[in-house]
C-alpha cells in the first residue's frame, strides 16, 4: 500500500520510521518531511497551511492511507476533505479538532460533560481578564485561545504579570491571532501526564504513558516550549489509574463529542495534572504529541498501520497494540535561543556517532539536508531517542548519544526523566 505522512518535525520521523517497519507498505511519502525523514521516505513539497495545496498533492498521489502529523492541516479540514473524495485519512475532523485549536471550546465542552479540569474564565478584552483575576489566586496560568505551537501557555506569578500577558496576547504581540482570546485557569500542581488514547469514534485503547518536559530549562525553569523531552515507561500510571482515565476522561470525550454531532476518530492526547484532588485536564492535542511520539513508538511492537486503519474503519480495541515493557526516553537538541529568536542554518556533525550508542535512534524535527551534509532547520533540532529494560539505562544512553552531537548553539536539558530516577 502507498502511504502519506503530513508534516516536518520530529513526530512525523517517528511515525514514518515506525510505519516503515510494516511489511504491508510499498511506498512511503512524507510531505515536506525534513532532511532526517528524507533518508527514509520520499519527500514532496507542500504547504501545510494550504488545504488546497494538500488536497493538489492527493489528488497526485492518491495515497492509501494518509496520517496527518501536525495540528494545523486538521484544523483546516484535511481529513473532511480527503474522506470526501474516498481516500483513507487518519486523523479528526475540523469541527472535533476544536477540542486543540480552540482552548475555550474545550474548556466548555469539558464543564458541559463534567470531566475533570481546572477552574477558569475566559476573556475577549483587558477589561475582562481585569475583572476575572478578582476570582483567582496567584500563581495562575494564561493560555491563548488559539493554536500557538506550544508557546501560547504562561504561568504567571501575580495577578499584574498574568494581566500583562494577557495584554500582549490580546493585541497580537505575543502569540498573534491565536490569542485574539485568551483563557485564565487556576494553577494545578502535580506530575503532569500525556495520556494518548486511539479512538474509532465510539471505543478507546490507550497507548502508553509518557511524561513531557515542557519548560525550556533544568529544573522545569524558564519559558514554555514545544516540548524539550519526553519519557515512558510502565510505572507512570498503574493499571488502575489507567483504566480510571480511560472511563473518566477518555472515553467522556469521545462519547460527548459524538453526541454534539462532532464524532471523533484518531489519536486524542490527553494532557493531565496529577493533583492531589485527582487527575485533571490541563489540555487536549487532536494527533500525536511531540516530543511523546518519539518514545511511545520506540515501545510499539506492534504493526502501526493496522492500528491506524482500526481507527477509520471503526473497530478499535486494546489489541489493536502490543507494547514492549521497556523505558524510553527522548532528549531534544535545540538551536540557540529557542523558544526565542533563534539562527538556523548551522551544521550538524557527530550524528553517525550518535545512532551507533546501542538502542538509541536520532528523530530529526528541524533540519536540512544539503550536499550529504545535516544543518539545523528549526529550533527544535533533534529528538535523541532510547529504549533499554531500565529507565536508567535508557536515559544514560540518550545523553551519550547527545554528547556526540555537535551544532552551534546547541542546547539540551540534562534533567529529562530526573523527577522519575530520583523516586
Amino acid at each position: 500500500m502507498k502511504v502519506l505522512v503530513l508534516g516536518n518535525g520530529g513526530r512525523e520521523h517517528a511515525l514514518v520510521w515506525k510505519l516503515r517497519q510494516s511489511p504491508r507498505i510499498s511506498k512511503l511519502y512524507c510531505a515536506p518531511g525534513n532532511g532526517g525523514i528524507a533518508d527514509e521516505a520520499d519527500c514532496l513539497p507542500v504547504d501545510l497551511k494550504s488545504l488546497a495545496s494538500i488536497v493538489d498533492l492527493g489528488e497526485q498521489l492518491r495515497p492509501d492511507l494518509t496520517v496527518v502529523g501536525p495540528e494545523l492541516p486538521l484544523t483546516l479540514g484535511v481529513v473532511d476533505e480527503f474522506t470526501r473524495r474516498g481516500w483513507a485519512a487518519f486523523g479528526p475532523t475540523k469541527a472535533a479538532a476544536r477540542l486543540e485549536s480552540s482552548k475555550s471550546f474545550a474548556k466548555e465542552f469539558l464543564q458541559r460533560h463534567r470531566i475533570p479540569t481546572a477552574a477558569y474564565a475566559i476573556c475577549d478584552s483587558v477589561e475582562e481578564v481585569r475583572a476575572a483575576l478578582a476570582h483567582f489566586h496567584a500563581p495562575l496560568v494564561v493560555k491563548a485561545d488559539g493554536l500557538a505551537a506550544g508557546k501560547g501557555v504562561v504561568i504567571a506569578a501575580s495577578k499584574e504579570e498574568a494581566a500583562d500577558v494577557a495584554a500582549q496576547m490580546l493585541n497580537g504581540k505575543m502569540v498573534g491571532e491565536a490569542g485574539t482570546r485568551v483563557v485564565l485557569e487556576e494553577c494545578l500542581t502535580g506530575d503532569e501526564v500525556s495520556f494518548l488514547v486511539l479512538s474509532d469514534g465510539e471505543r478507546v485503547a490507550p497507548l502508553v504513558v509518557a511524561q513531557d518536559h515542557k519548560r525550556v530549562g533544568d529544573g522545569d525553569t524558564g519559558p514554555n516550549t514545544g516540548g524539550m523531552g519526553a519519557y515512558s515507561t510502565q510505572t507512570i500510571v498503574d493499571d488502575e489509574m489507567r483504566d480510571w482515565l480511560v472511563h473518566h476522561i477518555a472515553r467522556p470525550v469521545v462519547e460527548g463529542m459524538k453526541a454534539e454531532g462532532a464524532e471523533y476518530k484518531g489519536v486524542l492526547y490527553c494532557g493531565l495534572m496529577m493533583t492531589a484532588r485527582g487527575p485533571m485536564v490541563l489540555e487536549f492535542n487532536c494527533r500525536f504529541g511531540d516530543p511523546e511520539t518519539q518514545p511511545i513508538l520506540m515501545r510499539l511492537e506492534s504493526d502501526l498501520v493496522e492500528a491506524l486503519e482500526a481507527s477509520i474503519e471503526g473497530r478499535v480495541s486494546e489489541g489493536n497494540f502490543r507494547w514492549s515493557q521497556d523505558a524510553s526516553v527522548c532528549v531534544v537538541m535545540a538551536s540557540g535561543g529557542y523558544p526565542g529568536t533563534f539562527e538556523v542554518g548551522k551544521k550538524i556533525g557527530g550524528l553517525d556517532e550518535a545512532a551507533a550508542v546501542e538502542g538509541v535512534k536520532v528523530f530529526h524535527a528541524g533540519t536540512s539536508k544539503q550536499n550529504g551534509e545535516f544543518y539545523t532547520a528549526g529550533g527544535r533540532v533533534l529528538g535523541v531517542s532510547a529504549r533499554a529494560a531500565e529507565l536508567e539505562t535508557a536515559v544514560g544512553r540518550a545523553y551519550q548519544a547527545c554528547e556526540k552531537i555537535w551544532f552551534d548553539g546547541a542546547h539540551y536539558r540534562k534533567d529529562i526523566a530526573g523527577r522519575a530516577l530520583r523516586k
